[in-house]
């Protein structure tokens, strides 16, 4: 089987994706981790599939790099509105359905605007915070996350904090905006950016306050802004990230 594919970034997490409309595509789980396999494959953090749906302009279908299908991708939502613009569905706005429900999207000279879901039950202490942004997601306060060593600390927590895993975030407080490096489940090491992490880490760099918040975020491929307004200090509505959604290239693949 022969598949057209098409490769997108967005801040260095990287993506396949595939026009699914006529839903002639069916993938193992084997399959879909030999795509994203560096050595053996295409090479990325994730696969998606763009599909139809009632009522909405595309359905999101969302596989982590070990083939299993995963929770929200934030930066994934960002290249799929891309892709989906690249294809003639959709110009300046989208709407589209993902596995935790319904999301809009703008684009603009490249840049995604992307609206999360609504966040609640923050779980937040001096030393971390969890929330579900989509995905669950751990955030850890460091001095300098430039020394913190991502895979081994960010392994030990994700298999040993939940049965199902978390990703987990380490994060340092700088003057006017914040540094994430983010280690994946599913991916099982650093990713250079995580939509759903940096969106957590925003909203949990705000500590108790509330109001309306603009976060500028720094990650090893990028820079990202959140946006978020908290009415308590447990919950966030009006979540949106926003940053570069980049075609990288396309061409087509056989798959045993």
């Amino acid at each position: 089987m022969n598949i057209a594919f098409h490769k997108y970034q967005g801040t260095g997490n990287d993506f396949i994706l595939i026009d699914n409309r006529d839903k002639n595509i069916v993938l193992s789980t084997e399959q879909i981790a030999q795509l994203c396999h560096r050595r053996f494959g295409i090479g990325a953090d994730g696969l998606m599939l763009l599909e139809n749906e009632a009522d909405y302009d595309f359905r999101m279908v969302y596989y982590n790099a070990d083939g299993n299908e995963s929770t929200m991708c934030g930066n994934g939502g960002r290249c799929i509105t891309a892709f989906a613009h690249s294809l003639g569905i959709v110009k300046d706005t989208a709407r589209f359905i993902a596995i935790d429900g319904a999301h809009t999207a703008t684009i603009e000279n490249g840049i995604v605007n992307l609206q999360m879901q609504d966040v609640k039950d923050i779980d937040a202490t001096a030393e971390r915070t969890i929330m579900n942004t989509g995905s669950p997601h751990y955030v850890q306060w460091v001095d300098d996350v430039q020394r913190t060593n991502v895979f081994s600390n960010g392994r030990s927590i994700r298999t040993t904090h939940s049965e199902k895993g978390i990703n987990v975030n380490f994060v340092q407080k700088l003057a006017d905006a914040i540094w994430v490096r983010t280690y994946e489940r599913g991916v099982e090491d650093e990713t250079l950016s995580c939509g759903t992490g940096v969106t957590a880490s925003a909203i949990a760099a705000s500590g108790d306050k509330t109001g309306s918040f603009t976060t500028a975020i720094h990650t090893p491929g990028g820079d990202l802004t959140v946006s978020f307004v908290k009415d308590t200090a447990t919950s966030a509505t009006n979540v949106y990230l926003k940053g570069p959604a980049v075609f990288v290239y396309e061409g087509t693949i056989a798959v045993n």
